[in-house]
């Protein structure tokens, strides 16, 4: 099945593409795996959005979905079905801190 990721600008700059991108996800939509699937289209994202031995993701990175933030979701969480039919982006949204 094929997801649409929205990536932060920074990241978007990294792998040179727009703002959405589309990923082949195999077997479950899990968030974890839509990360592996973005992982392998654009390999200069490795280590950006989730530590690489950990797998833990970024502290300055968010995940949401449907309106929904799932960034302290396990990586095992299935995606909302709106997400797996392709009718709304899995994002991947840069926090900011300060004050």
């Amino acid at each position: 099945m094929t997801i649409r990721v929205e990536l932060p600008a920074h990241l978007r700059n990294l792998a040179r593409v727009g703002q959405e991108v589309s990923v082949d996800v195999g077997g479950r939509a899990t968030m974890g795996a839509v990360i592996d699937a973005l992982e392998a289209s654009y390999p200069m994202l490795v280590g950006t959005i989730r530590d690489q031995s950990t797998r833990q993701r970024r502290p300055y990175l968010r995940f949401y979905a449907c309106e929904q933030d799932l960034s302290h979701e396990p990586p095992e969480t299935l995606l909302p079905d709106a997400v797996i039919t392709g009718k709304e982006p899995f994002l991947v949204i840069g926090a900011m801190s300060g004050g």
